[in-house]
């Protein structure tokens, strides 16, 4: 039987009048395994019809209950982002409608009065955010189970969006939650996302201890064709922009302002992009209002209406909504410059080309990104990358005329090409989102004893890497004189303290992600601009920033200032932020190609001659058959491994009081030769590593999560371990940089 045989009578009724000849491959996978009921997990490519593969079997499970006449949402559509919503509701309408399914929007732009009207009589489809969901749960716990209680399923959009975040371990624990609070066993849950790695870690984030009941259903449907164009420039030194270094929320009082785009870049853009419609991601929010105005004023210039605009999370409401309008409605030609804000599923219609500048950050959020184009049939999706490499003489510093970016750029396509992409993050502990969840938990029941909390958050729930002796100490950490966010009744229920009813009184305490910290780098009082906090950093490390080298001083976190003083020891190297994060996978690639002779076809003329370059200088430096570098009267370290393991080895070199520093791929030892550091590594490859806690001390700025504040150093340091190092690779790195070249096979 197919699987369109299965849908209620309503919904086929609905393809027709929507002229659906048939339904997608991944339609037909998973509507039987969501009939049938349990979590499944569906992955396909943008566009493929995953959220239709998910809704059509689920309101014909809908349908077949409507005889009982209950109230209560039958399904509950949980998003990442309100835009999100606004956008599936739009889509849903005709379908609930013919279907006589009431579907409702609950975020915080919704009116009060719709969201009475949806608790007054609820049923049907619910479009929310996991904070307007915790919100419900803390502030309306006694409607829990006329409002939840006849949940047929979860729907959780993006899941790779909440994969391994703060944000997705708490919607982890309000989901199980729900399910205690309902009385069930469990509620099915459906897991929709476009980019996945590993299949089975995605499984485990669905559904935590119980990854292998999870149904997965990943499509197969190839989309359109690819083409592909990846674009170098080479920019003179005294051109040479500074945009990477500015964060994205630029103080106002910032000297020393970033040049413009440089003028090939911005000619090639307006000559590739006009007259069509595109995305173009440019990094940074300093780096989109950079490119959105070079391209306004060079358009005037020339003549043209302008059709380039920003989107990025500081522009207000209404704005971002007039791109996305323009996008989607609008038949003018029209390119939004954006940061990540338009990665998600938001419908903003068809896009001709995406583009961005430089490498990006995973092949998951290329993906991603790709995904926005080549949706009509018979169009291939388009991809341009524009990589910049600053002008590198012979002589100049390593990791430049290595031209790494353009290497990591190739390294993501390639990844991209045989299908690979980032696994979901391995369970951390989340103690920030864990305090929150205590008080959050506290706030719906009206207070709950402790082992209760431990069961239902931890035994249960999302936090199962926590046990019962750290809870108790995260516990008493809490309840500490100097904090008081919880204490303890007589009948031994634990309760909102002194210092926790400030926290929840607050309409911002439902949420749990921060927006990335930017830190002012700070010399003789005058402020440099701003760096993103996105690495680990340790005052006496070397610091590159607007192409100038500086020692740190000094860290102070409650200020989020980063005092400097200049460190001249010859022309750094120039990098900006998105390195961080990289995958062991991309940069064991990135060193492939180095040693490779194969020249992709997509390259153009000028980014060939730049590879060229970089595979010169790879033959110049012996990198075939060393990983230690002579810079100067330093040395530079090449790993080629990913951020984690790089800045746990540096951290361990530190530790050892030595000045060693993370630039971009390599670490640097400014005052340390090859045969000083070879003696250096083979010590760390033979002993122990440092103790953890000792490496995790000597983080300036450990605290990243919302709630870390409220951690005690001892349990801040413990998080920081599990979390951001790898303690246990530091021999490892260490004994594969002493025996001359990582293993590798070459890309053939």
């Amino acid at each position: 039987m197919q699987a369109v045989e299965l849908l209620a009578e309503p919904i086929r009724r609905w393809m027709f009048d929507q002229n659906w000849s048939h339904l997608r491959e991944v339609q037909e996978k998973a509507i039987p395994k969501i009939l049938a009921g349990g979590d499944v997990v569906i992955s396909a490519r943008t566009a493929a019809g995953k959220t239709e593969a998910a809704m059509l079997p689920l309101l014909t499970r809908l349908l077949a209950r409507r005889a009982e006449a209950v109230d209560g949402f039958g399904v509950v559509y949980v998003s990442p982002l309100k835009a999100l919503i606004n956008d599936q509701y739009r889509r849903l309408e005709s379908l609930c409608r013919t279907c006589e399914v009431a579907v409702h929007r609950w975020h915080g732009d919704v009116s009060a009065g719709d969201k009475k009207r949806a608790r007054d009589r609820p049923s049907g489809i619910l479009l929310i955010t996991p904070e307007s969901l915790e919100a419900t749960l803390v502030r309306r716990g006694h409607e829990v189970v006329p409002l939840f209680g006849l949940v047929e399923a979860f729907i959780i959009d993006e899941l790779h969006a909440f994969i391994g975040t703060e944000r997705g371990i708490q919607l982890q624990s309000i989901l199980s939650r729900l399910e205690i609070a309902t009385g069930k066993q469990r509620i099915d849950r459906v897991g929709l996302s476009a980019t996945l790695g590993d299949m089975r870690l995605a499984a485990a984030a669905l559904r935590p201890g119980e990854a292998s009941s999870v149904e997965i259903v990943e499509g197969r449907d190839a989309g359109s064709a690819l083409k592909v164009q990846i674009r170098g420039y080479e920019i003179p030194q005294q051109e040479a922009q500074t945009a990477l270094f500015v964060g994205s929320n630029a103080a106002d009082d910032v000297e020393e302002t970033p040049s413009l785009a440089p003028k090939p870049v911005v000619d090639d853009l307006l000559r590739l992009l006009r007259g069509r419609v595109n995305l173009l991601f440019a990094g940074s929010r300093a780096n989109v209002e950079i490119y959105a105005d070079a391209l306004r004023a060079e358009s005037e210039r020339l003549g043209f209406p302008n059709e380039f605009f920003p989107h990025h999370g500081s522009l207000s409401k209404p704005e971002r909504e007039a791109v996305e309008t323009r996008l989607r409605d609008d038949p003018r030609p029209t390119t939004a410059v954006a940061t990540t804000t338009l990665e998600l599923g938001i419908d903003i219609g068809d896009v001709e080309t995406v583009a961005q500048i430089g490498p990006g950050t995973s092949v998951a959020s290329l993906r991603q990104r790709l995904g926005r184009s080549g949706r009509r049939p018979g169009k291939p999706a388009i991809l341009r990358i524009f990589v910049l490499e600053d002008e590198a003489p012979r002589g100049g510093h390593p990791l430049d005329r290595l031209r790494l970016g353009l290497i990591q750029s190739i390294a993501m396509i390639e990844a991209l090409r045989t299908g690979w992409c980032e696994p979901p993050a391995p369970q951390g502990l989340h103690l920030s989102t864990l305090i929150h969840q205590i008080l959050a938990l506290i706030l719906q029941t009206g207070g709950i004893s402790a082992s209760a909390t431990y069961r239902l958050l931890c035994e249960r729930g999302a936090f199962r890497t926590v046990d019962k002796a750290l809870f108790a100490d995260l516990l008493r950490a809490l309840a500490a004189p100097e904090r008081r966010l919880i204490e303890q009744s007589p009948d031994k229920l634990l309760m909102i303290g002194a210092g926790g009813e400030r926290l929840t009184e607050s309409h911002e305490f439902y949420t749990v992600f921060v927006t990335e910290q930017d830190f002012r780098v700070v010399h003789d009082g005058r402020s440099l601009g701003v760096y993103p906090a996105s690495s680990p950093l340790t005052p006496g490390q070397s610091l590159i920033f607007g192409g100038r080298r500086w020692r740190i001083l000094e860290i102070d976190v409650p200020a989020k200032v980063i005092l400097v003083k200049p460190n001249p020891s010859g022309r750094p190297p120039k990098f900006g932020s998105e390195w961080t994060g990289l995958h062991d996978h991309i940069v064991s690639l990135m060193y492939e190609l180095l040693l490779s002779d194969k020249v992709p076809h997509y390259l153009d003329a000028e980014a060939k001659r730049l590879l060229s370059e970089a595979r010169d200088a790879a033959r110049e430096f012996s990198l075939d058959t060393r990983s230690i570098v002579q810079v100067g009267e330093g040395s530079l370290l090449l790993p080629w491994v990913g951020t984690k393991k790089l800045c746990s080895l540096a951290l361990a070199l530190n530790a050892r009081e030595v000045d060693a520093s993370t630039l971009g791929h390599a670490i640097e030892l400014p005052k340390i030769n090859v045969d000083a550091a070879r003696v250096l590594l083979e010590r760390a490859a033979q002993e122990d590593a440092p103790a953890a806690r000792v490496l995790a001390a000597r983080v300036a700025k450990p605290a990243r999560a919302k709630f870390d504040a409220y951690l005690p150093p001892d349990l801040m340091q413990l998080v920081t371990v599990v979390e951001r190092l790898d303690i246990p690779s530091i021999p490892i790195t260490a004994s594969a940089l002493v025996s001359k070249r990582p293993s590798s096979r070459l890309i053939t």
